[in-house]
């Protein structure tokens, strides 16, 4: 039971004209994954030919073509089993007493592993009175399907150094790699056509899943989490990896793209990165760290200037002890400051103005300075 291209010499011209019913289906958009064909028989009249749409819905008759556009791939099944299958665009004429043809096309000879486990391999002899459907899979990327965390989810930040709660937004593209595994897995789900968002209920769940792992792998190798919308390359190839299993061998899915569009930290995660922020760019610049101890200042004085009551004694002998304290800081800071300065200046100069002594040097009693093993003067023997 198989295809044969109708028109390239695959098969005779007089059965390519004669085809007795033509199924296509409608270009696959909308994000729909599978449709069944629909057939139209032919009518001969004088005045030439045409079709109508009242052809079997459940057999498909021999001699029957069957049009494969670019991006679809066309599947024979017959109680649930694929027969043949064609990854090729092309007309085909479909013959119940040939072997399968099965068409592989750019999909290469995985296909045909898959077929030796989803489809059945054999022909019969003439027409089949079981049911055959033809179906067409979409094996174009499929674009534009939206996700979002409800609930923030913890992003072990290395380079905060703390766990930060985030909420992320954003789309994620996937491809059908295995058209016969795809329709195996969901076969019992398909009448008319099956879509994304169909099968976006059944693994919503393992696509978080993988998600979170995946991010969680970008933690671990010191990615910020401000960083992330710039990792989608990487977070789709990780993607792929993690859901191997549940997606490319039990459905043939690949992931193709995941874009993350936003990124919002919770408030409290919000809050310790405002403080990082600040207190890092505080401690890297004494100049900054002076500033802000001078507008500690004025805001205090002017703070008890603006009393309408006035400033108490108490108040000003506070405000005094307040302000030397903050003096003393801020010279203990300008000393520290100059004294690395000073210390790194003269390094160099009091390393060469003492330079490296001899380990053999000596002393003798008689006060007399000496290298060897007899002193220069006395002649005592070094101790």
């Amino acid at each position: 039971m198989g295809l044969m291209k109708a028109g390239r010499g695959a098969v005779n011209s007089a059965l390519a004209d004669q085809w007795l019913e033509l199924i296509s289906a409608d270009s696959l958009g909308g994000g729909i994954l599978i449709q069944r064909g629909r057939a139209r028989s032919k009518q001969s009249t004088r005045a030439g030919e045409s079709s109508n749409t009242k052809g079997s819905a459940d057999v498909i008759t021999r001699g029957t073509k069957l049009i494969v556009a670019d991006g679809q791939a066309l599947l024979i099944v017959e109680n649930g089993a694929i027969v043949d299958f064609t990854t090729e665009p092309g007309e085909y004429i479909f013959d119940s007493s040939s072997e399968p043809s099965m068409f592989l096309g750019k999909f290469g000879e995985s296909l045909v592993d898959t077929f030796r486990t989803a489809g059945k391999r054999f022909a019969y002899g003439g027409d089949t009175a079981n049911k055959q459907v033809a179906y067409y899979v979409n094996v174009k990327e499929i674009v534009g399907n939206k996700f979002g965390s409800a609930q923030p989810m913890a992003y072990d930040d290395r380079y905060y150094g703390t766990v930060l709660y985030i909420r992320y937004f954003g789309v994620y593209s996937f491809k059908i790699i295995d058209p016969l595994r795809f329709y195996a897995s969901i076969a019992g789900n398909v009448r008319e056509s099956y879509t994304a968002g169909e099968l976006s209920e059944q693994s919503d769940t393992e696509f978080y899943t993988a998600l979170d792992t995946s991010l969680g792998k970008l933690a671990v190798d010191g990615v910020k989490f401000s960083q992330l919308t710039s990792k989608q390359s990487e977070l789709a190839n990780i993607m792929s990896d993690a859901l191997d299993d549940a997606w490319r061998h039990l459905r043939g899915i690949e992931i193709v793209r995941v874009g993350i569009n936003k990124i919002t930290p919770d408030d409290k995660s919000r809050e310790r990165i405002e403080q990082f922020d600040r207190s890092r760019m505080i401690g890297e610049n004494a100049a900054v760290a002076r500033g802000r101890i001078l507008d500690a200042q004025a805001t205090m004085f002017e703070n008890l200037g603006n009393r309408e009551d006035g400033a108490s004694g108490a108040d000003m002998m506070g405000a005094m002890v307040g302000m030397m304290g903050v003096n003393m800081m801020n010279q203990q800071m300008q000393n520290a400051q100059g004294g690395a300065n000073f210390a790194q200046a003269t390094q160099g100069g009091i390393a060469a103005s003492n330079p490296a002594q001899n380990p053999d040097a000596w002393t003798c009693s008689c006060g007399t300075e000496n290298d060897g093993k007899f002193c220069k003067e006395c002649g005592k023997p070094k101790p």
